[in-house]
């Protein structure tokens, strides 16, 4: 079962960093899991997260439905679906073995999705009087124009950018590299931080292409992005909880909105499965009707 302690720290990180949860609700979180990680213990049956299929997980649900009130099980449920959505996600799983679960609706809500003007807000109020002030602006450009995830981001290397071609190479999980357009806004703003700030920075042994630094000279933390992030939420009186992943998430989102393919936008995101794109796509009633009138024969 070590196999699944692994994983469960990862995604306990995950849930600390990127969505910025409570360490009680991260314990709940993990609990869900941990009754799953029994039941198979109990049952002798080796499975690890990324290999356990549907069969088994309808099995421990009909188990748990006997024992505890809906209330609990719709938790267990949705506590399990956030654990391999995540998985999904992370590109360790191509499906969820959720899939065909059904859990009570319980108002669980989608992902934020940031608008257009709050992204612009956000940058906007971000102090560039500070050297890292240029730095968080090309950074926060590079996360939204790209959508990157945040692993992508910190270890971007200068020797990655092919500005003239208009692309930045991107090494994605188990070092999958793809290619992502970049428009001349962020390149700009890129260029200003590499060639004004970043030379003012004594650059550590081993992090001399590395593109964003720290003050040390050292390559940035995922923890360090989320900070920038979360900094900035107040200044602009924002009521949303937004981590670096929300900038892909809008990324993705909004090319949807208008008009992008599915297919383009996989490519673009890294994603092996179009099934994983799928599950980035926040998109609302009000759209989809727009979308009808717009394109069916009978609107």
């Amino acid at each position: 079962m070590n196999k699944w302690q692994s994983f469960i720290k990862e995604y306990q990180n995950y849930l600390r960093l990127e969505r910025g949860l409570s360490l009680n609700t991260i314990e709940n979180y993990s609990f869900d899991i941990e009754k799953l990680v029994l039941f198979l213990k109990e049952n002798n049956i080796d499975e690890t997260p990324i290999t356990i299929p549907e069969e088994i997980v309808q099995q421990f649900v009909y188990e748990i439905s006997s024992k505890v009130n809906a209330r609990s099980q719709a938790r267990i449920i949705s506590g399990l679906k956030s654990f391999f959505n995540y998985l999904i996600f992370e590109d360790y799983r191509t499906e969820t073995p959720m899939e065909l679960i059904e859990v009570p609706k319980t108002g669980r809500k989608l992902p934020d999705t940031l608008s257009v003007e709050e992204i612009d807000n956000l940058i906007a109020a971000i102090d560039l009087s500070t050297l890292e002030g240029e730095r968080n602006r090309a950074i926060l450009e590079t996360l939204y124009s790209c959508g990157l995830r945040v692993s992508e981001l910190v270890t971007l290397k200068i020797s990655d950018l092919f500005f003239e071609e208009g692309f930045v190479k991107i090494t994605g999980k188990g070092d999958k590299q793809r290619f992502v357009p970049i428009g001349k806004t962020t390149e700009k703003y890129i260029t200003i931080y590499k060639e004004q700030i970043r030379t003012q920075i004594k650059v550590q042994k081993g992090f001399e292409d590395t593109l964003f630094l720290n003050r040390r000279g050292k390559q940035l933390t995922r923890a360090m992005i989320f900070t920038i992030i979360k900094d900035l939420v107040p200044k602009i009186n924002l009521k949303k909880n937004i981590s670096p992943h929300t900038f892909r998430h809008s990324f993705a989102t909004h090319l949807l909105e208008n008009g992008a393919d599915l297919r383009s936008i996989q490519l673009m995101l890294g994603h092996e499965s179009i099934t994983t794109t799928e599950i980035y796509m926040h998109l609302d009633r009000k759209f989809l009707a727009q979308v009808l009138n717009k394109f069916h024969p009978r609107k």
